[in-house]
């Protein structure tokens, strides 16, 4: 997880010379519990509520949003989520985001330990269900299939998922536990091919990190994540993705310290403008 522009003390948020403020990318839940306990109170304390699948009113509309807002999220929305909140604080000077970017079952698991967040956006309904006793219901906001990620030039000369099954080829996969992982068990399922991976990561961006620096010669994952790579790498598309495509959930968390900016998010996340924000890095929309 990279860390965004951050801040210079409690409540404090340092400014671009652009003016405009920007989120910091929290590796554990655990920092992010410090930072909101150290600072002097949430955001509006508006009462939890639910998702809705429709934008509740825009930014010219409602009050200015103010405070912290923590946003738990599936690596592979790092950035268009980043983009996204950048826009929010742009339109509420007053408000800060701080982003913890990570493998959705992980974040599941924090939220049910009880690390302090507003919004959980997962790459899967499974891990979403997981957190459901501390969530609000769910939106399905976007969609996403796996695509085979090789370095640039295609070293290894791969051309489909059979060739993940080759024992002289080095093959990195997600996790099983994680949403790519279970994805890419599921494709696999449909080809008949059994892998033999070297190396198993964390999550998605950690798999595909691997490709770009060359140190594997294949890899699965999200066909966004092969977008935002560039040249760094290739992308090979393979039938069986159409079986293991990921619906994204996003929901509000039960008792959110700022469920007025929480509830902005989820709107701008599901509005025509999010929703083009998420469809150029490749996402469907939902």
């Amino acid at each position: 997880m990279s860390a965004r522009r951050g801040t210079t003390g409690c409540g404090t948020t340092a400014r671009a010379r652009s003016g405009r403020a920007a989120a910091r990318a929290v590796p554990v839940a655990t920092a992010v519990g410090l930072l909101l306990t150290a600072c002097a109170g949430p955001g509006t304390g508006a009462p939890a509520g639910t998702a809705s699948g429709a934008p509740t009113g825009s930014a010219s509309s409602r009050a200015p949003l103010t405070g912290q807002l923590v946003v738990f999220a599936a690596a592979s929305l790092q950035q268009t989520f980043t983009a996204l909140g950048d826009r929010l604080m742009a339109q509420n000077p007053s408000l800060h985001i701080i982003f913890n970017f990570g493998a959705s079952s992980t974040l599941a698991q924090q939220l049910e330990q009880g690390a302090p967040a507003d919004v959980f956006a997962s790459a899967n309904p499974a891990t979403m269900k997981a957190a459901s006793a501390v969530t609000d219901r769910p939106v399905t906001f976007a969609h996403n299939s796996l695509e085979i990620v090789v370095p640039a030039g295609n070293p290894g000369h791969v051309t489909g998922l059979a060739d993940f099954a080759k024992p002289q080829l080095k093959i990195a996969l997600c996790a099983v536990e994680v949403p790519c992982g279970s994805a890419a068990a599921t494709a696999f399922a449909a080809a008949g091919v059994t892998p033999a991976p070297d190396t198993y990561e964390k999550d998605v961006t950690a798999t595909l990190t691997k490709a770009v620096l060359g140190e594997v010669d294949a890899a699965l994952v999200y066909r966004t994540d092969v977008r935002s790579a560039g040249d760094k790498v290739q992308g090979i598309d393979f039938p069986q993705a159409s079986a293991a495509r990921n619906d994204y959930p996003i929901a509000t968390v039960a008792g959110a310290r700022n469920h007025a900016a929480a509830q902005a998010f989820v709107d701008l996340v599901l509005s025509a403008q999010g929703q083009k924000v998420l469809t150029d890095a490749g996402f469907d929309a939902a």
